[in-house]
């Protein structure tokens, strides 16, 4: 790659031949977070709080900012292989040592968006995704598969979340679509529009929660709670979603771009 690469590309940035779209939800106090049973024992994922420490004012008269706490999988998150105990063993599986090289890389946006509206527990198959190929051409090697749901887009918490007295229900994956992606595919990682990687009743498949158990098994990695994926072509937008560089993370809130031409 010559210097001329890198200059062609900020160039058409600042022409507008490259547009920038921002994959990401605003975080705030209101924003959803996964929670897990407490009658359990187990822990709780903090949702994101954010404290004034000073406002040009008495306790800082020329400077503005603030303190904020969260759980690492908050809003528009990555997550890392070393989230799922499948992946805990992997070497550099964390935020603060993967090869820099998974955080950028081609997108293939495959539409599931009637599906899901149709049925918010419908699952992604390989058939659906050779048929999406069939049309858009074979999924590149290390590549993100985006799985657009417009699940982004409910009005409220409530129905983002779509919790019912069975559990949640929102779209997700078959098992054997995570393998044929992990396998067949070479993906870096797949990203979605929900809360989480995996679908809403995902206890109940087998195994529980493919995404995480296979797709971390593999070191591969996720991106949850994305937004904008109308605005990507089904091809040719590339993805920019560097974690957060916590020594030894899981996983964190990420600000995800996405380039695209024209």
């Amino acid at each position: 790659m010559s210097e001329s690469t890198l200059a062609d590309l900020i160039q058409g940035i600042a022409a507008g031949g490259i547009k920038i779209i921002d994959l990401t939800a605003t975080l705030e106090p209101s924003t959803p977070t996964l929670q897990l049973p407490t009658d359990m024992g187990w822990g709780v994922s903090w949702p994101f709080h954010i404290e004034e420490i000073s406002r040009y004012d008495d306790k800082g008269p020329f400077w503005y900012w603030n303190n904020f706490k969260c759980g690492e999988h908050t809003g528009t998150h990555f997550d890392a292989p070393i989230h799922w105990v499948s992946g805990k063993d992997h070497e550099n599986h964390s935020t603060d040592t993967l090869p820099t090289d998974r955080f950028i890389g081609q997108a293939s946006v495959i539409d599931a968006s009637a599906e899901s509206a149709a049925n918010p527990n419908f699952l992604l198959s390989i058939d659906f995704i050779k048929a999406w190929e069939a049309k858009h051409g074979k999924i590149e090697p290390k590549s993100w598969v985006l799985f657009r749901t417009d699940w982004s887009k409910k009005e409220s918490n409530e129905e983002y979340m779509n919790m019912k007295d069975d559990g949640p229900h929102t779209p997700g994956w078959e098992p054997s679509t995570v393998k044929f992606l992990v396998e067949e595919r070479d993906v870096i990682g797949v990203g979605v529009e929900t809360v989480g990687t995996d679908a809403g009743k995902a206890p109940e498949q087998d195994p529980m929660f493919p995404c995480h158990n296979i797709m971390h098994g593999a070191n591969r990695c996720g991106l949850a709670g994305l937004t904008n994926l109308d605005k990507l072509p089904p091809k040719g937008a590339i993805i920019i979603a560097p974690p957060l560089k916590i020594k030894e993370g899981s996983g964190s809130p990420t600000r995800v771009l996405a380039l695209v031409t024209g």
